[in-house]
Parts: C-alpha cells; sequence; structure tokens
C-alpha cells in the first residue's frame, strides 16, 4: 500500500470533512472562480473566517489560485479531487475484494 498516498488522501479529505469547506467548494463548483470577498459576502462569513478555511482548502490542494493585480481568484482543483475520489474508490475496492 502507498502510505504517501493514504497519507495525502486523508488530508484531503480531513479538510473538506467540514461543513463550511463543504460550502465554499459548492459555491466555487457553481461560480467556477471567486475571490475572497465573493465568498464571505456569498456565506456572510467575516473575512478572516473566510480566509482561514480557504488556506486549509489550499493546503490540502482542494483549490488553486490565480493572482489578478491585487486580487486572488480561488477554482477547484479538479484534478486533486478527482485523484483523491479515484483512490478512494480503489481502496473501497481492493477491500471489498479481499472480504
Amino acid at each position: 500500500m502507498d502510505y504517501v498516498a493514504v497519507k495525502n488522501a486523508a488530508m484531503t479529505l480531513r479538510a473538506i470533512n467540514h461543513k463550511l469547506r463543504q460550502q465554499i467548494v459548492k459555491l466555487l463548483e457553481e461560480n467556477k472562480r471567486m475571490n475572497v470577498t465573493d465568498i464571505y459576502v456569498k456565506l456572510r462569513l467575516e473575512q478572516s473566517v473566510a480566509s482561514q478555511h480557504l488556506a486549509i482548502l489550499r493546503r490540502a490542494n482542494i483549490v488553486i489560485t490565480e493572482r489578478d493585480g491585487k486580487f486572488i481568484h480561488y477554482a477547484l482543483n479538479h484534478a486533486r479531487i478527482a485523484a483523491v475520489a479515484k483512490f478512494v474508490n480503489e481502496l473501497v475496492n481492493s477491500e471489498e475484494a479481499s472480504n
């Protein structure tokens, strides 16, 4: 078993396993690309709260950033999300096969 892959997948799943971060992910899925101001206004949050949760999502590589002048825009990292989903599916399938 690839323990590095397990650790990375666990970090990603832990980052997503929070109601507010799930709302941010859903918002980004619906809007494709947003800056922190758009996100905290839409979710009625304090700017610092939105920034903290975006930082967690960024460290887990769930969101990617793009600078546009003084603004940083956030978007979902679909490749990372797909890779973790594939890894989890393979893990589940290998567990079912061994039973």
